[in-house]
């Protein structure tokens, strides 16, 4: 068997990381980690839970409690909380407008990057998933605290016009004036208070920028495939 790959992908809301990462983990024939899921379903759990936000302590002890039950097959998407399948209710409103507050709580960073480094590193050994072959993880801090040693890494970024047109679409279908300005708080706030706690949207040194501006989805999966290919040799199965 090859050495095992792990690619790392960091960057700011609406950027298309989770979609960009999900495919090329696919072509890739590795497994696939959404870290930004982890904080919406400990977000989700604490909400369900009635604990304030605010109790920054009972907040991470609530999510050490939690009985996470995250897949990493990125053709099936599988998320669930004590057998609650939640992938619908964390991406809804009520969700992206409270997760701010749990995803700055450090004990709550420090407790899910312990999860985060597990499961990267469980993928590195044959009895996985991806049967050793690796993994793609993305989200906040993936690149420079998760898996600083990852053999790839990629700072995945997009003009703020581009982030918040995507969002829209994503959320309501169109990228009108009014579904932009419905998604604006979601996007830029979040984006500014995950900023207090961690470095995402400049590139640390060793960390790859892929500008997805002007690309589509196809695009920006090729230019990701591009920096895996030329790092390591990895290249999509056929």
């Amino acid at each position: 068997m090859s050495q095992p790959v792990v690619v790392a992908i960091d960057g700011p809301s609406g950027s298309g990381k989770s979609s960009v990462s999900r495919e090329v983990a696919r072509r890739l024939g590795l497994a696939y980690l959404d870290t930004g899921a982890m904080y919406r379903a400990a977000t989700w759990w604490c909400l369900r839970s009635e604990i304030d936000l605010a109790d920054t302590a009972a907040v991470a002890a609530a999510v050490r409690a939690m009985p996470l039950d995250q897949g990493v097959d990125p053709s099936v998407e599988k998320l669930e909380v004590d057998g609650a399948d939640v992938r619908a209710d964390i991406r809804e409103t009520w969700i992206s407008e409270k997760v701010s507050a749990v995803a700055t709580n450090l004990d709550v960073r420090a407790e899910l990057r312990r999860l985060q480094r597990e499961a990267i590193a469980g993928q590195t050994v044959p009895d996985s998933f991806s049967e050793g072959r690796g993994i793609v993880a993305e989200g906040r801090d993936i690149t420079t605290v998760v898996a600083p040693d990852a053999d790839v890494r990629v700072l995945l970024t997009a003009s703020e016009e581009a982030r918040l047109a995507r969002r829209a679409r994503e959320l309501h279908g169109a990228a009108d004036a009014a579904a932009v300005d419905a998604t604006r708080d979601q996007v830029l706030r979040r984006d500014r208070d995950d900023s207090t706690v961690v470095e995402f949207q400049v590139a640390a040194d060793g960390v790859v920028t892929v500008d997805s501006s002007d690309l589509d989805l196809e695009q920006t999966v090729d230019a990701v495939l591009d920096v895996v290919a030329r790092l390591t040799g990895a290249r999509p199965r056929a």
